[in-house]
């Protein structure tokens, strides 16, 4: 799908040039005079422009820093440590469209300080791991588990810091990465949804470890701290805290290659490599301003895309192109010299975290925020899914509800979504479910059902834990939501 900028450009344009023609001459040949604008109001224009343009640039690495700002706030945790959850999520975890299903393990990695380090995965003999190792951009350098790197049989990642020049010791698998920090996304995968089995996940999870490579000799024990209960917001601020977040990225960070063209731009907004971050009230107030608008831009192409993005012909399950651009883009490192989608990548990390290697072969995602007519999803309505029997995975399936404007769980719900594992699932007689999303469940209905905040917006997340042939081959197609009342 093809997004039209042209009337984003043109409101931009002509804020920049405050066009209010002086007089209309349709027929006399002669150019149109515009009145001028001060140089100060100018720049003020044009640092607003420059502001949101940092957005959809920064967006990735904001979004990572903000999950991890919430460890060092929130946790015990620290760097090259385990920070980990040792039950479901629930609503308290306000990350991007997390998965509910799955046991989560998040180790964040620095190599600055003391070096390259090791993340040490077990082969798949008593669990399963899905699970993407990640730098500061988010891109991927490599999945780990059965659909990554390792098979399934574990093996060492050896992250390495940019430029690193060192001996390289045989037994790992290898991850240059041009940053320092980064971090892992890894679900443990449940086998059912009893507690017996998310007992396991959670002991599978912890037989991974981590430490430095300097002390691959005598590995210490790894550190797992249990942030299960913990009120963990990272959810994107659209104000002058984007900012300060973005600026600590630039000051730890080395800049690549590609991002050159930033480095005046930021400048401009107040970020500087070296310099402090300090914008004077006024100057606040106008990132603050460029924050909110940066922020309907997002919110308004997010919509578009998803609407337009159908996976199947004539579904409102999506897709987009979009986004299927930055993965490839990124699992290439962006490498391909005419084609570097900052707008879309931009887009992606608003409302999600994590970029697999290997988009596909462990997992899979379908988005939905309208109904069958095309209508946004209303908190306040009850509406009704019909998954199809013999679905498409080898592990499980799930629906997860979000709150549409934050794209994180839906705050005081009880629980957040349903999936083939969750405990007494109603199955029809020909192997299909009904699920049903509404602020009270339907008489009868209690353990199909997902509640809503009736005062807001929100979408569903379908996702496929090892996805199939007849997913992608749309002979197995997901209906759409029907409204009930």
């Amino acid at each position: 799908m093809k997004i039209c900028y042209l009337p984003f450009i043109f409101l931009i344009l002509s804020a920049l040039t405050n066009c209010t023609p002086k007089e209309k001459s349709l027929n006399s040949g002669e150019p149109q005079a515009y009145q001028t604008v001060s140089f100060s109001e100018m720049e003020q224009q044009v640092i607003k422009h420059r502001a949101v343009e940092a957005m959809l640039w920064g967006m990735p690495a904001v979004n990572l820093d903000l999950m991890y700002q919430a460890m060092l706030r929130e946790t015990a945790c620290r760097d090259n440590q385990m920070l980990y959850w040792s039950g479901l999520l629930d609503w308290k975890n306000q990350t991007l469209t997390p998965n509910t299903d799955v046991i989560y393990f998040t180790p964040y990695f620095d190599t600055k300080q003391g070096g390259p380090v090791v993340l040490e995965i077990p082969p798949a003999d008593g669990g399963a791991i899905v699970g993407t190792i990640m730098d500061a951009w988010q891109m991927p350098l490599e999945d780990i588990g059965p659909a990554g790197a390792d098979g399934g049989k574990g093996g060492k990642y050896l992250i390495l810091p940019p430029g690193y020049s060192g001996n390289l010791p045989s037994g790992y698998i290898v991850l240059p990465s041009l940053t320092y920090k980064g971090y892992a996304l890894i679900r443990s995968v449940l086998k059912s949804g009893s507690e017996e089995d998310l007992a396991k996940a959670v002991e599978y999870g912890k037989r991974m470890k981590i430490y430095p490579l300097s002390q691959a000799q005598a590995p210490p024990p790894t550190v797992y701290v249990d942030a299960a209960g913990v009120l963990y917001d990272a959810t994107i601020q659209y104000d002058i805290r984007f900012f300060e977040s973005l600026n600590r990225i630039v000051q730890y960070e080395p800049w690549l290659e590609r991002d050159r063209a930033m480095i005046d731009k930021l400048r401009m907004i107040g970020i500087e490599k070296g310099k402090p971050f300090a914008p004077d009230a006024e100057r606040a107030q106008l990132l603050n301003e460029a924050a909110g608008q940066g922020f309907t831009f997002i919110d308004g192409m997010y919509k578009e895309v998803v609407k337009g993005g159908a996976f199947a012909e004539g579904s409102r399950w999506s897709f987009p192109q979009s986004i299927a651009m930055v993965f490839k883009a990124s699992q290439e490192q962006f490498t391909d010299p005419n084609l570097y989608p900052v707008d879309a990548r931009g887009l992606l990390f608003s409302f999600i975290f994590f970029t697999p290697k290997r988009m596909g072969e462990g997992q899979f995602y379908l988005m939905a925020l309208v109904d069958k007519e095309g209508q946004l999803l209303d908190g306040g309505k009850t509406y009704k899914l019909n998954v199809p029997a013999n679905a498409p995975v080898r592990q499980y399936w799930s629906a997860t509800l979000y709150d549409l404007k934050t794209h994180a769980l839906i705050r005081e719900m009880s629980h957040a979504g349903r999936s083939s594992q969750s405990p007494g699932l109603q199955v029809n007689e020909d192997g299909s479910v009904d699920l049903y999303f509404g602020p009270k469940a339907p008489e009868g209905k209690e353990s199909n059902w997902t509640p809503t905040d009736p005062k807001g917006k929100f979408e569903i997340l379908f996702r496929f834990y090892g996805p199939l042939p007849s997913l992608f081959d749309k002979s197995w197609v997901l209906p759409d939501l029907e409204l009930v009342d």
